[in-house]
């Protein structure tokens, strides 16, 4: 075979390229998902590709919480019925919906986007925990939840916080053990994740 001979049409070998490049995606599922859409009625592939570009053009980061949102503030921040006394400090947005899910929880949260990590050259200043420690300046914050994911970096990124938190009279908790060590928070099943929210300590 020719070097860079493509043995199908450009715009298929484009979008398996393009699927394969996904996390949790191989060239095996790129290609069934490409061949799937290949056969779907033109109106699923238009509705995904709307669906694609809506959720560049449309969405952006709540200037409160630094949740992903297509308001600002982002629902959450906006409504009143919340507990604004505690926040919950996580990775990414998408954990969460995995804590919102489990129902056990009501207070607001903050999006780092990122956990310190040295090793990868990622630093306090790499992520957004200058814009918690604003949030928690006048008092009315009296709890700040720790849920960053129980791996090595988001024990450093919990370590860091707390020193940081506690000198300002602030309770710091951290999720329970109910989680194991290694896994990611968006992974984690509801009663796990309920029962660590539940038996959160003192950091």
């Amino acid at each position: 075979m020719n070097q860079g001979f493509i043995p199908t049409s450009e715009a298929v070998y484009k979008l398996i390229q393009e699927f394969n490049k996904l996390p949790g995606i191989g060239p095996k599922s790129a290609q069934r998902l490409t061949y799937y859409l290949l056969r779907a009625p033109d109106e699923q592939a238009r509705l995904l590709a709307e669906a694609l570009l809506s959720l560049k053009q449309e969405t952006r980061l709540c200037s409160i919480c630094f949740n992903v949102t297509d308001s600002d503030p982002c629902l959450i921040c906006s409504r009143q019925e919340r507990d604004r006394s505690k926040i919950c400090v996580v990775e990414q947005p998408q954990d969460i919906l995995a804590i919102e899910h489990t129902k056990a929880y009501n207070g607001l949260y903050h999006v780092l986007h990122g956990a310190i990590s040295p090793t990868e050259g990622v630093g306090a200043d790499d992520v957004r925990i200058k814009e918690l420690m604003e949030r928690l300046q006048g008092g009315a914050v009296d709890e700040v939840v720790l849920a960053t994911n129980p791996n090595l970096e988001g024990e450093q990124t919990a370590m860091y916080l707390s020193k940081l938190i506690s000198p300002l009279g602030i309770r710091v908790t951290r999720l329970a053990r109910g989680l194991p060590f290694g896994t990611e928070l968006e992974y984690a099943d509801d009663v796990t994740l309920t029962r660590a929210i539940e038996g959160r300590q003192e950091f």
